[in-house]
Parts: structure tokens; C-alpha cells; sequence
């Protein structure tokens, strides 16, 4: 009798997935149905079609999920994780909302940052990235620098226990990051092509390496944009976590933080205790946009 088993997502492919069982073996596996909530990293209970092929019956529980949304549509991008490391880089200039509401996002999932500022060779761009910077160091953010075409070496420490996300526009280096931390990934990439017969899906939502036995990285495509539609205004607020001392002070209890009389946010501001950038930020996001 067809036994069912148990592996992790390792890459998703449109409604395709690769399956890792915990002996090393790959499976080319679909969801049942015609609804694919699958994701990066998570953890699956499958029942064997035919050689190399299997059905996802069933996801395990999730730790968490990192994800993103506007009005009518998700876009899952990795589970399980523990931390998400957000790329940006000297060159070209990063959106700063764009990482906003990344960390936001994994504010809402409980899960930690790091932020990595890349190209930091690029002395004057470096100098001006570390600028735009300065009010998430200000707050507590863990920001590191470094040069990935030269070394990745200094994130080795950061990854170690981990089971971490790399999230970045296009551009900011992360193909080199992760060609520095993993010699091997294109290899793994081929054998990915090979489980799954086909060397035609190259756009992926994520695909996951092992660094070690207990410490794994999840590399995403370049994104864009990063909706957090599926996020209240609370939970937003929420994920500006310097405005929490401000909590209820102010004069009026539904205040947007806006143009209010007797906002502390933007009193807060005016004495220099927030960054105004960060205000405007918080604006930007809860005003509306899904971007």
C-alpha cells in the first residue's frame, strides 16, 4: 500500500513543486485541487503517483509565513522561517518604503531582521545608502555592510541557527550573495531543472538551500513592490516599532497620524525623537497604497 510521506518544499514552480524527502530524495510533486497555497520551506505530506512524482495532500502547520497581497491576490513567498534578511545596496538607490514594508511584514510574523547594505566599495553611494539608513540603525535594526563580489563571509555568522529569507529589489546583488555563500547553487539549480524534467522554469517564488544541518536560506526573486493589503492599520502601525512608546497619546482615539491636532507621532517628529521620514513612511503605506 502507497505510504504517505513526509519532505520540505524546496522550489515552487508556478503550480509545480520540489519536494526533498528526508533521505536527500526529490519529487516532483502538484498540490490536490485546483487552489496551490504552498510555499518555500514548508513542510508536506505527499503520496507517491509514479517514479519521481507525488501529490501534496496535506502542509504541516507553519511557524510562519512571509508573504505579500494586494486587494485581490497573494503572492506567498517563503514559510517557516526565522529570520528575513532584506538586501539593498549602494548601487543603484533601494526604496526605502519597499524595505519598510518588508520589515513590517515580518514585524506581523514575529520574525527577525537583518538588513544588509551590499556594494559598499561604491565609497560615495555607500556613503549616501548609510544616510538612508540611519533611522532604522536609530531604532534598532541590525544593519550590515559589506562588498558580496569580494565576501560574503561576514553574513556567515548571522545565518548559523537559522532558517533565514533574502528579499531585495533587482539589483541590489543578491544572485552574487548567494553565488558567494553557495558555490554550489547553480549545480543545485540544474538538479532542480533535472528533477523536474525541464529547464524551462527558470521564474520561481523561492527556492531553499541547505548551509548546514541546522541552518537554511531561502532566496526570492527581485521584487518590486510588497502589498501588505492583508494587514490592518493597527498591525501597520504596529510594524513602525518606535512609534510604540507613543501608544494612545494622542488626543484623539481613531488619529491617523496625519495632520491631527494633538498627534504624538507628529509632536514626536517636531522634537526629533522620529524620524520624519518614518512618519511619512507610515503615511505613505496605511494611506492606502498596496505597493
Amino acid at each position: 500500500m502507497n505510504q504517505p510521506l513526509q519532505g520540505q518544499i524546496l522550489a515552487a514552480f508556478g503550480r509545480r513543486y520540489l519536494v526533498e524527502l528526508p533521505g536527500g530524495e526529490l519529487l516532483d510533486c502538484v498540490p490536490r485541487g485546483k487552489k496551490s497555497e504552498v510555499a518555500c520551506g514548508d513542510v508536506v505530506e505527499i503520496m507517491r503517483t509514479s517514479a519521481g512524482q507525488a501529490v501534496i495532500e496535506r502542509i504541516a502547520p507553519r511557524t510562519t509565513l512571509l508573504y505579500r497581497s494586494v486587494a485581490f491576490r497573494e503572492k506567498l513567498i517563503a514559510a517557516n522561517v526565522t529570520q528575513i534578511i532584506v538586501v539593498v545596496a549602494a548601487e543603484p538607490s533601494f526604496d526605502d518604503e519597499l524595505l519598510a514594508r518588508c520589515l513590517i511584514a515580518a514585524h506581523d510574523q514575529q520574525i527577525a531582521t537583518l538588513i544588509v547594505l551590499n556594494k559598499c566599495d561604491l565609497t560615495a553611494s555607500a556613503q549616501a545608502a548609510r544616510s538612508q539608513l540611519a533611522p532604522y540603525r536609530a531604532i534598532g535594526y541590525p544593519v550590515l555592510e559589506l562588498t558580496a563580489k569580494e565576501s560574503a563571509a561576514p553574513l556567515l555568522p548571522y545565518l548559523q541557527g537559522h532558517s533565514s529569507v533574502l528579499v531585495g529589489q533587482s539589483g541590489m546583488g543578491k544572485s552574487t550573495l548567494i553565488n558567494s555563500l553557495l558555490p554550489d547553487a547553480r549545480a543545485a539549480t540544474r538538479e532542480i531543472s533535472t528533477a523536474l524534467d525541464s529547464g524551462k522554469h527558470t521564474t520561481t517564488h523561492a527556492r531553499l538551500y541547505h548551509l548546514n544541518a541546522d541552518s537554511q536560506l531561502i532566496d526570492c526573486p527581485g521584487v518590486q513592490a510588497f502589498g501588505l493589503h492583508h494587514l490592518s492599520l493597527g498591525e501597520i502601525e504596529e510594524g513602525f516599532i518606535e512609534f510604540a512608546a507613543y501608544r494612545d497619546q494622542c488626543r484623539f482615539r481613531d488619529c491617523r497620524h496625519l495632520h491631527e491636532p494633538g498627534c504624538a507621532l507628529i509632536k514626536a517628529v517636531q522634537e526629533g525623537k522620529i524620524s520624519a521620514r518614518r512618519l511619512k513612511l507610515f503615511q505613505q503605506i496605511s494611506q492606502g497604497g498596496t505597493t
